[in-house]
C-alpha cells in the first residue's frame, strides 16, 4: 500500500511553504515588536497586524532550523507552538515537515468504542529505554494480552529529563527525552499494525510551573477570574479568549490528524473554567467530531464533577460529544473493599454497598447526592447512559501514584481480594482499563516523580510531604522524610517495569490469568455491548456483596454476582449460562458472570 502524508494546518507556529521558507506566525498582543532568531542565522523583524499577530516568511528557514522569538525586553523564547524541543523547554524551537514521515496504515479505520479494553502507559517507565521506539518491542505482548487500546499519559514538553506529563509547557512538541515526533508516528503505526488504537492524555487546564513560556508571550492567555488547583486559569471566556481557545483546539485536531491517534483522554476538564455561551468541551468536541468524520475519534474525559450530560447519546446511542469518563466511583468503591482503606475520600464509599451496586450498574455512585469529604453534593443521574460511557479501572497513575510510596494494589490487598474485584471490573460491561504491569501484578511502584530546575525543586520537595502531614501515619516528621523524593532519579527508576518478571512466578499466573479472563470479554461481553443501551439494575445481599443485571436488547440479561467481602454470602439461584466464576461459589471473595439467552 502507498505511504502516505500526515500534516494538520497550523495557523500558528512554524509551517513549511511549498515554494520554500517557512512561515512564522507568534500570538504576542502585548509586544510592539517581536523578532525572530534564527540559530547561526540572522535576526528578523516580524510584522504585527492589528490582532496582535506577529508574522514573517524566512525564505533561508527549512526543515531543521532551529529558532526562537525575543521579545522586546531582550528575553529569548521558545514557540509556544514548537513541534520539536531538541533541547528541552528553554532551548530553541525547530522547524520539523510533518510529510517527513510516510505513514503506512492508510488502511487503518480504528475500532469501535465496545470492543476497547484500555492500557494506560507512562512512556519513560513503560520500557527500561524509556522511549516512543523501546516501546514498539512490547506491543506484542499488549495485543496478545487482549488490550485493544493504548492510553499514554502525556507527552507534551515539560521541564527536565522526568515527569509524569502533567507539567507540560509545550502542548504540540513531544518531549525529547522520548524521541523525536517521527518516533511517536513510529509507534502509532506499528499500534495499529498490531490492530491497537492509541489515545494520548492532553492537559487543557493549566500550565506546569516551569518553562511556561507562555506567560511573557502572551499575558492575555491567561486571566485572574478564574482559579485552578495548580495555578493561572487559562482564559476560556474572557476578553483575547479566541486565540486561546483556537489554539487548543488546533492541539486537539494535530494530534489526531498529524499523528493519526484513535482518541484523546482530557485530564481534569472540571478545571476547565468558562462561563461563555458555548463551553470550550462543547466547542471542542463539535470541531473534532465534523474534522475527523470517516474513523471513530475517542473523546475520554476525566471530570470529578460527574456530569452525565457530558456523555449524552443520540437515538442510536452514538456519542453526541464526549464518548467516555475515567470512572473514579468504580475504582473507590473496588479499592475500599479490597483494601478497607478509609482515609480521605475513601471515607465516603467505605462500607457503603449500595454505592458498591450503583457505581457498577449505573455508572457513578454518586449522582447528585452529598459527599461528605467534599463537603456539597457532587454528580448527575448516569443510569440513562450505556454502560460503555464509563472507564472503570483497580488502578492508574493517580491512585497508585498519589500514594505516599506508590504502592500498587496487589502489595495493599489479599491475592482473592484482588481476583475477585478484577473479575467484577474486567467484565463488567464499562469499558475496562490497567495500568502498565498490572497484568502480571507488578512489584515496582509508581511513586511521584519530576525533574525542575533548582528555583522550584526544594519547594516541590517539600511540598511532596507536606501533603501527608495531616494522615496520621505521616504525623511524625521522621515519617515523612521516608517518602520517596520526586526530584531523585532513583525514584524515577524505581518506577520502571520490570519485563522479566512478567515470566517468573507468581507473575506468570497473574499474567495467564488476565490473558484468560480477556479472552471470556471478548467471547462473551464485547459482541453484547451494542445491545445494553443503559445501566442495569441492582440489589444488595449483604455488607460488600451485590447482584447486577443488564438488560440485553432482544431479551436475555447479564448477570453478576459480586461478594467483595471476606464472609460467605446465602446461596441463591443465578439464571443463565455461567461464563466465569471466581472463588468458589457464594463464598468469600467470589464474582460470578452468567448470561442468560432470551426465553
Amino acid at each position: 500500500m502507498d505511504a502516505v502524508a500526515r500534516a494538520h494546518a497550523l495557523p500558528f507556529g512554524a509551517t513549511l511553504l511549498p515554494g520554500g521558507g517557512v512561515r512564522f506566525r507568534l500570538w504576542a498582543p502585548s509586544h510592539a515588536q517581536v523578532a525572530l532568531v534564527l540559530e547561526g542565522g540572522p535576526t528578523l523583524a516580524m510584522r504585527r497586524d492589528a490582532g496582535g499577530w506577529h508574522e514573517l516568511v524566512a525564505e533561508a528557514a527549512g526543515a531543521g532550523t532551529r529558532y526562537r522569538f525575543r521579545l522586546p525586553d531582550g528575553l529569548l523564547v521558545p514557540d509556544p507552538a514548537s513541534r520539536h524541543q531538541p533541547q528541552d523547554v528553554h532551548g530553541p524551537s525547530e522547524v520539523v515537515d510533518p510529510a517527513a514521515h510516510r505513514w503506512t496504515d492508510a488502511a487503518w479505520h480504528g475500532r469501535p468504542w465496545a470492543e476497547a479494553v484500555l492500557y494506560e502507559l507512562h512512556i519513560g517507565a513503560f520500557t527500561p529505554e524509556g522511549s516512543f521506539r523501546a516501546a514498539i518491542e512490547r506491543l506484542p505482548h499488549l495485543a496478545a494480552l487482549g488490550v485493544t487500546a493504548l492510553q499514554i499519559m502525556p507527552v507534551a514538553d515539560f521541564p527536565g529529563a522526568r515527569n509524569w506529563g502533567y507539567d507540560g509547557v509545550l502542548p504540540f512538541a513531544p518531549d525529547a527525552s522520548y524521541g523525536r515526533p517521527e518516533d511517536l508516528k513510529a509507534l502509532v503505526q506499528a499500534a495499529h499494525g498490531h490492530g491497537l488504537m492509541v489515545l494520548l492524555d492532553v492537559v487543557y487546564n493549566h500550565f506546569g510551573p516551569e518553562g511556561a513560556w507562555l506567560h511573557p508571550i502572551a499575558p492575555e492567555a491567561f486571566t485572574d477570574r478564574h482559579r485552578t488547583p495548580w495555578g493561572a486559569a487559562l482564559n476560556f471566556d474572557g476578553a483575547d479568549s479566541g486565540p486561546v481557545r483556537d489554539f487548543f483546539l488546533h492541539n486537539a485536531l494535530y494530534w489526531l490528524e498529524e499523528f493519526h491517534l484513535d482518541g484523546l483522554r482530557l485530564d481534569a476538564v472540571h478545571a476547565i473554567l468558562d462561563d461563555s455561551p458555548r463551553h470550550f468541551l462543547d466547542e471542542l468536541a463539535a470541531r473534532v467530531r465534523a474534522a475527523v468524520p470517516g474513523r471513530p475519534v475517542h473523546l475520554v474525559l476525566e471530570n470529578e464533577e460527574n456530569q452525565a450530560r457530558r456523555l449524552a447519546r443520540d437515538a442510536q446511542g452514538r456519542p453526541q460529544r464526549y464518548t467516555a469518563q475515567w470512572n473514579d466511583d468504580a475504582h473507590h468503591v473496588l479499592h475500599v473493599a479490597v483494601t478497607g482503606e478509609r482515609q480521605g475520600y475513601y471515607a465516603d464509599y467505605q462500607g457503603d454497598t449500595e454505592a458498591l451496586g450503583r457505581a457498577l450498574a449505573e455508572g457513578f455512585a454518586f449522582q447528585g447526592q452529598a459527599m461528605p469529604y467534599r463537603g456539597h453534593p457532587r454528580g448527575e443521574p448516569s443510569a440513562g447512559l450505556p454502560p460503555t460511557a464509563f472507564i472503570a479501572f483497580l488502578q492508574n497513575h493517580d491512585q497508585v501514584g498519589n500514594r505516599a510510596f506508590g504502592e500498587r494494589l496487589s502489595q495493599l490487598a489479599p491475592p482473592a481480594a484482588l481476583r475477585a474485584a478484577a473479575a467484577t471490573l474486567l467484565l463488567l460491561p464499562q469499558v475496562p482499563m490497567l495500568f502498565m504491569g498490572e497484568e502480571w501484578a507488578a512489584a515496582q511502584p509508581f511513586p511521584f516523580f519530576c525533574d525542575f530546575g533548582p528555583d522550584l525543586a526544594e519547594a516541590v520537595r517539600q511540598g511532596r510531604r507536606a501533603e501527608f502531614a495531616r494522615f496520621p501515619e505521616f504525623a511524625d516528621p521522621a515519617s515523612r522524610d521516608r517518602i520517596p523524593d520526586p526530584m531523585a532519579p532513583a525514584t524515577f527508576q524505581a518506577a520502571k517495569l520490570r519485563w522479566e518478571e512478567a515470566g517468573q512466578p507468581p507473575h506468570a499466573e497473574w499474567l495467564a490469568w488476565h490473558r484468560a479472563i480477556l479472552a471470556v470479554r471478548r467471547a462473551e461481553i464485547v459482541p453484547r455491548l451494542g445491545g445494553i443501551r443503559q445501566g442495569g439494575r441492582f440489589h444488595l445481599l449483604a455488607p460488600g456483596a451485590v447482584a447486577v443485571g443488564w438488560a440485553l436488547q432482544g431479551g436475555g440479561t447479564l448477570h453478576l454476582v459480586a461478594n467483595l467481602s471476606d464472609q460467605p454470602i446465602a446461596a441463591f439461584p443465578v439464571p443463565g449460562r455461567t461464563i466465569w466464576q471466581e472463588g468458589e461459589g457464594f463464598g468469600p471473595w467470589s464474582t460470578g458472570w452468567s448470561i442468560e439467552e432470551p426465553a
